[in-house]
């Protein structure tokens, strides 16, 4: 598929990546199973008098949200989990699509980051269900950049869009539904009082980035990612970055120009582990982060909460009685 953008990411690496993977599980058909943030699914089944909404993510950040916003009213399915597996390039079954097609609501990132889920609605039309594509909620288009959960304020539009959809189709139970869409607020409350505090303590610290799932969240804390464009944005399309790139990123490093150097766990690379080990070498932390909820079932806020941590740690360590 031809390249919108920087962000389209659809390469034979990533591509080569996800069939090794799915080798090692014995058959593709394995990485579709889905990971379920409740047991079952199906089209709204009904539990006594109660009627269940069945609902799908494409990807497991949006859906652990989406099951504590919706709480006892659905089933919540997230497809992709696996840390193993690039969300921009799933191999979907059949089994994912008869997913897809019981569902009665659907949360996708779009941008072109799961474009193999709108290919599955788009053949499996239906009536009954509500599709919420989160990059249509923020005026996002494929070839921008598609990582906006590493971006909490657009994390709380789509709670607040995601709570909306869910009492339109259950209105029986829309002051239940506000209820968990205020304790959510009340779960994302540690997390945002880290990112404050990252943001007092550490804004305008030059930091470095192998790949653009950083970019969201590296300005919504005010830190300056020095990493060049180019060689953030190649790596994102599993392409090899230029070489100019790649030598202003050497030389960063080497002259310990940041403090910190965060790298993607799923697009690893050569030339990114070469990174890794010169700035380890040079005293420069060196955190991973991931596109996946890891472990899959912990919460959203969870996952998020400890990539901070890790992240406000890195870069304390080379503050004054930092450690």
């Amino acid at each position: 598929m031809p390249s919108a953008g920087p962000y389209s990411i659809v390469t034979r690496r990533r591509r080569a990546r996800v069939l090794r993977a799915a080798a090692a599980l014995g058959c593709v058909g394995l990485l579709a199973v889905a990971c379920s943030s409740s047991k079952g699914s199906g089209s709204a089944p009904t539990t006594g008098t109660r009627t269940v909404l069945s609902v799908v993510a494409g990807e497991n950040f949006w859906g652990s949200i989406v099951a504590q916003l919706a709480g006892r009213t659905a089933r919540v399915t997230s497809i992709v989990s696996d840390p193993n597996v690039d969300p921009h390039n799933y191999e979907a079954s059949s089994n994912t699509a008869r997913t897809f097609a019981d569902a009665d609501y659907v949360v996708l990132n779009g941008a072109g980051y799961d474009t193999w889920a709108q290919k599955l609605i788009s053949a499996n039309p239906s009536s009954k269900r509500s599709v919420l594509t989160v990059a249509d909620l923020l005026g996002k288009k494929e070839g921008d950049n598609p990582h906006f959960w590493y971006n909490p304020k657009f994390v709380m539009m789509v709670a607040d869009q995601v709570t909306a959809d869910l009492k339109r189709l259950d209105p029986t139970d829309a002051a239940y539904l506000d209820g968990e869409r205020s304790a959510f607020t009340a779960s994302m409350a540690p997390v945002l009082s880290r990112l404050a505090a990252i943001n007092a303590a550490f804004s305008g610290a030059p930091v470095a980035a192998t790949e653009s799932i950083f970019v969201y969240l590296a300005g919504y804390l005010g830190l300056d990612l020095v990493s060049p464009p180019e060689f953030m944005n190649a790596v994102a399309e599993g392409n090899d970055p230029p070489s100019p790139s790649v030598v202003t990123f050497n030389n960063l490093l080497a002259r310990m120009q940041v403090k910190v150097l965060v790298f993607n766990e799923q697009t690893s690379t050569d030339v990114t582990t070469n990174l890794e080990k010169l700035a380890a070498r040079h005293g420069i932390p060196v955190i991973g982060i991931t596109e996946t909820v890891q472990p899959p079932d912990a919460t959203f806020e969870a996952w998020f909460g400890a990539e901070l941590a890790g992240l406000q740690n890195a870069l304390g360590a080379h503050a004054p009685g930092g450690g």
